[in-house]
């Protein structure tokens, strides 16, 4: 009864520090993944030490099934949920294997390797190689879109039922049980077939248009987002020496998939880039950042010590840091913060502390002294999260180096993988929530700590847990809800949306809004399609224009507003035909009517094409 107290009393301070968190409590109360992929993360990871705990037992390999149905499903929300695949490879490892250097090192490889093959081999992998089914049965065969898709994966789930059956009549529990999950990953990705369906009705919003093949393995991938390097790049001001050609790419005919063009990758001076690139942008604003950030004089080449110092200063302690200090240690205010020292940092609320960082304290003008999102917890909940996180090694360091990889994968791995530059559109600690949840982890076993203190000095263990249990309550979640109160609170914010609806209701009958990114365009597309105001007035998305499925969205009638008109037809703006136009300054006096320059762009000659490899110099 008193270890259940207890457990309960640790299990309700975790989840209450979690629960006033500033970045999940954000992600809370705003309409997008995150807080559904914290909850796919928490119980996929509850789930496995459910099995650890009856992992001798008939039939508990049903949880580790669970697991990979959760996994599966996870996937239509948010990937994160899979950094949690290398922590639990190391529950699996210790619960079943006696421990050895060389049995932690293969459990290592293996948790990365799985990971891998889930999201390289899964996710994108088998739609890859679905549509290459696909562009040989509808091409070669002359068969209908979508016939060589539904093979392939005729052809999978025949497989894996065979392969069931094969391990199952060998006696081979390990292949048999690796089998049922991939099995289940599959049945919960199958989920994602409502992507393809909800795009098949045409929507007004459909993003990436994923209703066939080849623009679902766009979607799965990404592709609108660019790519970023991570093992080896360019800097910032490498020159650009080729044009390097990948796979071709597909559009949906009429019939059957159409070329358009391959993939070209710029390649750069192997002079300029190096491994780990972590200051590869070419963009003006981002180069005077990154000299800013790692103190970089003129325009030489950057050292490599100068790239880690940027990938030190800014990406972990800026953009990790920064964020885990907002929620364990408080913070200054709201504002979205690059480096200066007025907005968006890391507040505890002793002043002498914060001084050293943030100038003096005392001296606060009356704006930022009554922000309400200055919060300050004095470092309380990071200080009983490192006594909990000591205890928990002390008393078991196998289950604390996992619940650390849990922290590591969700935390500085996703710092490593998202490579960020400079001056974010907005502020990223939502991408970091788990790592966050992980440390929640540790506030719970700091109470265990204390109370083991206490018990030491002669006190009852109950006495001890009831004391600490309570004296900690009061000090972490009941100060960081007491702090976020007014700051989380966002039943009344209305801003955006009533921006959105003056934009809409300041427009003349049938206009055209043209908006240019996110932040922009979602508060209209909400407006309209939630509110049902001025459906008449066409919101076109700039940043969206120059792909060729939002064009074709564009001459599609939506809600009340007609077409765009347009006078390419699609076989001139289809993606690879006239992605851009060079224009080289020739001195012409006067002007030219835009009519002109369209009949340039449309025309066919070959006196207005240039070859697709163009100097770079």
């Amino acid at each position: 009864m008193e270890v259940s107290l207890q457990l309960w009393g640790r299990a309700l301070l975790e989840l209450l520090a979690y629960t006033f968190r500033d970045s999940f409590w954000f992600s809370a109360v705003e309409g997008e993944v995150y807080a559904s992929s914290s909850f796919f993360t928490a119980i996929v990871f509850w789930a496995m030490f459910k099995w650890e705990s009856v992992a001798d037992e008939k039939h508990a390999n049903r949880w580790i099934i669970l697991i990979a149905y959760l996994m599966g499903l996870s996937i239509g929300i948010h990937l994160l949920n899979l950094l949690t695949i290398p922590a639990l490879a190391f529950i699996y490892y210790f619960r079943k294997f006696k421990p050895t250097r060389t049995g932690v090192i293969k459990t290592a490889i293996a948790g990365v390797a799985i990971l891998g093959f889930v999201q390289y081999g899964i996710i994108s992998g088998f739609v890859k190689l679905a549509s290459k089914f696909e562009l040989f049965f509808v091409n070669g065969m002359g068969l209908p879109f979508w016939s060589g898709f539904i093979t392939f994966f005729l052809i999978i789930i025949g497989g894996v039922a065979y392969g069931l059956n094969y391990t199952y009549k060998r006696n081979m529990p390990l292949w048999n049980l690796s089998l049922l999950c991939v099995a289940f990953i599959l049945v919960g990705y199958s989920s994602y077939s409502m992507i393809v369906i909800r795009s098949a009705a045409n929507p007004p919003m459909d993003e990436n248009d994923p209703e066939n093949a080849f623009n679902l393995l766009g979607y799965i991938n990404r592709e609108q987002y660019g790519d970023r390097p991570l093992f080896f790049g360019q800097y910032y001001n490498a020159r650009q020496t080729d044009l390097e050609e990948g796979a071709m790419q597909y559009t949906k005919g009429e019939d059957k998939y159409i070329e358009t063009t391959r993939k070209i990758t710029p390649v750069y001076d192997p002079a300029y880039s190096t491994i780990f690139p972590r200051m590869y942008s070419a963009q003006e604003s981002h180069i005077g950042a990154y000299k800013e950030w790692a103190g970089i004089k003129g325009d030489q080449k950057p050292t490599f010590a100068q790239n880690l110092k940027f990938f030190w200063n800014y990406q972990v302690i800026h953009m990790y840091w920064r964020y885990f200090m907002w929620n364990f240690a408080g913070r200054q205010n709201d504002l979205q913060g690059h480096g200066g020292i007025t907005k968006g940092n890391w507040l505890s609320g002793i002043k002498a502390i914060d001084a050293m960082r943030l100038g003096p304290q005392d001296k606060l003008s009356k704006g930022m002294a009554e922000n309400k999102a200055r919060n300050c917890f004095y470092f309380l909940p990071f200080i009983l999260g490192l006594i909990g996180m000591i205890w928990h090694y002390r008393r078991d360091s196998h289950d604390a180096w996992t619940v650390m990889l849990l922290y590591f994968f969700t935390g500085m791995a996703i710092v490593l993988y998202l490579n960020q530059y400079p001056y974010q559109p907005r502020e990223r600690d939502y991408a970091y929530a788990a790592s966050f949840y992980t440390f929640a982890i540790w506030i719970g076993l700091g109470v265990a700590a204390l109370a083991d203190k206490l018990r030491k000095k002669k006190m009852s263990m109950p006495v001890a847990g009831a004391l600490t249990t309570l004296v900690c309550l009061v000090a972490v979640p009941g100060i960081m809800a007491k702090e976020g109160w007014d700051d989380h609170d966002r039943s009344h914010r209305l801003t955006s949306r009533d921006i959105a609806w003056n934009y809409l209701q300041s427009t003349a009958p049938n206009a055209i809004i043209f908006t240019n990114g996110d932040n922009d365009t979602f508060p209209l597309w909400y407006a309209q399609d939630v509110e049902n105001v001025r459906t008449d007035a066409r919101v076109v998305n700039l940043s969206l224009l120059n792909t060729d499925w939002y064009i074709d969205q564009m001459k599609r009638k939506a809600y009340q507003s007609d077409a765009v008109p347009f006078s390419l037809t699609r076989e001139k703006y289809v993606q690879g035909t006239r992605d851009y136009v060079p224009f080289y300054d020739r001195q012409i006096p006067g002007y030219t009517d835009a009519k002109e320059v369209m009949e340039f762009i449309k025309s066919e000659s070959p006196e207005a094409k240039c070859a697709r490899k163009v100097d770079p110099r």
